[in-house]
């Protein structure tokens, strides 16, 4: 079969994805406004279109079309609903399946009655709509109606590149920590005030935090971590590249995300197939992702005292954290294992393609 998918190179997503259809035979042509990253297969063949500060979602539709056209794809795979849902718009000959991703479902439509009526019309030229999570999925239908075939597939987990650490953890510092980008949707500077309160309710413990990303709230983050005097146990680490994540997430004993919104939430079951409890706002799709009170806990969004209740539960026993950290991974390895979510994606794909060669 043959693929062309419509998608931001720059995304780690994209990257995976095109990966592994090409390693199941698939011939994959990435069509792209962004660079792709490092580590794409030499099978993809990417063509880079100029991004136009944004306009070239607008301005390369007919491009898009002739060069699906010269191409030949059995499918188009677009991935984001706004601007390459609005490219894919312009592919009529070829069954188009759209992923959506979570702020282009949720927060592009709340702009206007035109962003919406954008939105929708990208959405139903697509014969398949493939959400990461549930709660994703029921926002769709909310859009569109009932009528729309949609299939619920998460991006999934490499269980085995991300896995647990030989050794365990020293067992007299606990370090608490997060993966994600430092804005203000991901609720950090929750993070920060939970960890500081947690601190104060354990004061005898070695309690250290950990905060990986970057973002434009690094320096609004780190004022905060000097106002509430835990300079010395809180490290900002940075952005790291996504090959990195595993061991980065084996220098943990707890994964904390606090998210104010979350469509999906790739780092928590990632750090979940690592072997750490987690700890998790009851927002979005962040729910489906934990067994809580079994394999992490759940708290409630904004809750700076939950949260840090739920830390200190964790700090307090380390038997409670290996426990939850083993029932993580094996619900992990049981829901989000990446070769089953590869299959369940080539399936959408090959039957929007037979589909099309029967009509």
């Amino acid at each position: 079969m043959k693929v062309v998918l419509l998608a931001a190179g720059s995304s780690i997503h994209t990257q995976r994805w095109a990966n592994a259809f090409v390693e199941r035979g698939t011939h994959v042509h990435l069509v792209t406004l962004h660079p792709p990253l490092q580590g794409l297969d030499a099978r993809v063949v990417v063509h880079q279109l100029p991004f136009l500060h944004g306009l070239g979602y607008f301005l390369h539709g007919p491009r898009i079309a002739r060069l699906v056209s010269q191409v030949g794809p059995e499918v188009v795979n677009a991935h984001y609903a706004t601007g390459y849902g609005s490219l894919a718009r312009w592919i009529t000959r070829v069954p188009v399946v759209l992923n959506v991703w979570g702020s282009d479902v949720f927060e592009f439509p709340e702009k206007g009655p035109l962003y919406k009526w954008l939105l929708k019309r990208n959405i139903r030229h697509a014969v398949r709509v493939v959400s990461t999570s549930a709660v994703m999925a029921t926002r769709v239908q909310e859009l569109v109606g009932h009528g729309m075939e949609l299939t619920v597939i998460p991006f999934g987990v490499d269980t085995e590149r991300f896995r647990p650490k030989a050794g365990p953890s020293n067992g007299v510092t606990v370090i608490f920590g997060t993966v994600k980008a430092l804005e203000p949707v991901y609720g950090i500077e929750l993070l920060v005030s939970a960890f500081a309160e947690a601190r104060t309710l354990r004061p005898a413990l070695d309690l250290r935090l950990r905060i990986v990303g970057q973002g434009s709230q690094e320096h609004a983050l780190k004022s905060l971590v000097l106002e509430k005097g835990i300079a010395d146990t809180v490290e900002f680490v940075g952005g790291i590249a996504h090959h990195a994540v595993p061991d980065v997430l084996n220098t943990l004993d707890v994964f904390v995300a606090l998210s104010r919104a979350e469509s999906f939430g790739v780092a928590v079951i990632e750090a979940a197939a690592c072997g750490l409890p987690v700890i998790v706002s009851d927002v979005g799709g962040l729910p489906d992702l934990v067994d809580n009170g079994i394999s992490g806990a759940l708290v409630p969004s904004g809750n700076v005292q939950a949260a840090a209740a739920q830390m200190v539960r964790f700090a307090d026993s380390a038997e409670l954290r290996r426990t939850a950290g083993e029932a993580g991974r094996a619900l992990v390895v049981e829901r989000y294992a990446w070769p089953a979510c590869v299959d369940q994606m080539m399936n959408v794909l090959n039957a929007a393609a037979q589909r099309n060669s029967r009509s």
